[in-house]
């Protein structure tokens, strides 16, 4: 059984999806949890009361600065999950829209080196400093129409392992983890949106993904979020520079 009693985690992007699961979770492990978010995002979730909660939009000029000053603020820091991204919407190469583009890196690859930076200091004076970043199958395989969301990816990957040799010389390990489809209610939206554009029916499409997969199933936010818990916890505690597929034995 995981046990992170004592420790502090900070997840970004944490009231809701991936984010929330994992802060759920590393909450039944007994760490003390501080989510980061939109301020719309907290105000619409409802979160326990005993987490504590600082709105912060991680593309804003200001986000480094803020992030920096609230994180030298607590008490202590054990665990980073950097868990804030977007799925930017498809297109070909030749239908890129570049301002999507900067805003996607804006947050899925400067957010996370953002995060990373200000809990760097943290994370060093724990003897347990653990920062788990959201990656993708993404970062080690391309699809048609994901160029933007692939290079976002890839980015990430390429940080991940260059901070796991930077900051592992302050004992802090660095991991990222690599969903596949995860069964989401944004995934399911998605879904039924292309099925009312006129591609295939819901069900179908779902057992299609399904049907990729070792396990006959895809991914739900519960196998990513046991997949950060273990990584985070000291049952990883000789384990960085990884990047974790959760994807249910998709090839």
């Amino acid at each position: 059984m995981i046990d992170l009693g004592g420790r502090t985690a900070l997840v970004t992007g944490g009231a809701r999806g991936l984010g929330r699961a994992i802060a759920g979770l590393l909450a039944g492990a007994g760490a003390s949890v501080v989510v980061v978010d939109l301020a719309e995002s907290l105000d619409a979730a409802a979160l326990p009361g005993d987490w504590q909660r600082h709105a912060l939009d991680l593309t804003h000029d200001n986000a480094e600065a803020e992030l920096t000053a609230y994180v030298a603020g607590l008490a202590r820091l054990d665990i980073l999950i950097a868990n804030a991204g977007m799925v930017p919407p498809w297109s070909r190469i030749g239908a890129l829209d570049l301002g999507a583009w900067d805003r996607a890196f804006a947050l899925n690859v400067r957010g996370v080196a953002l995060s990373l930076k200000a809990a760097a200091p943290a994370l060093a004076q724990s003897p347990f400093g653990s920062a788990v970043m959201m990656a993708s199958i993404n970062s080690y395989r391309a699809h048609p129409d994901q160029a933007l969301y692939t290079s976002t990816k890839h980015a990430v990957l390429g940080l991940m392992r260059a901070a796991a040799l930077d900051m592992g010389r302050d004992g802090t390990r660095v991991n990222a983890l690599a969903p596949g489809p995860v069964l989401t209610d944004a995934l399911r939206a998605r879904i039924e949106a292309r099925a009312e554009a006129g591609g295939p029916p819901a069900p179908d499409a779902l057992a299609a993904l399904n049907a990729e997969t070792a396990l006959g199933r895809i991914a739900t936010e519960r196998d990513v979020a046991r997949a950060a818990c273990f990584l985070a916890s000291d049952l990883a505690s000789g384990i960085t520079g990884v990047c974790l597929p959760v994807a249910c034995g998709l090839p």
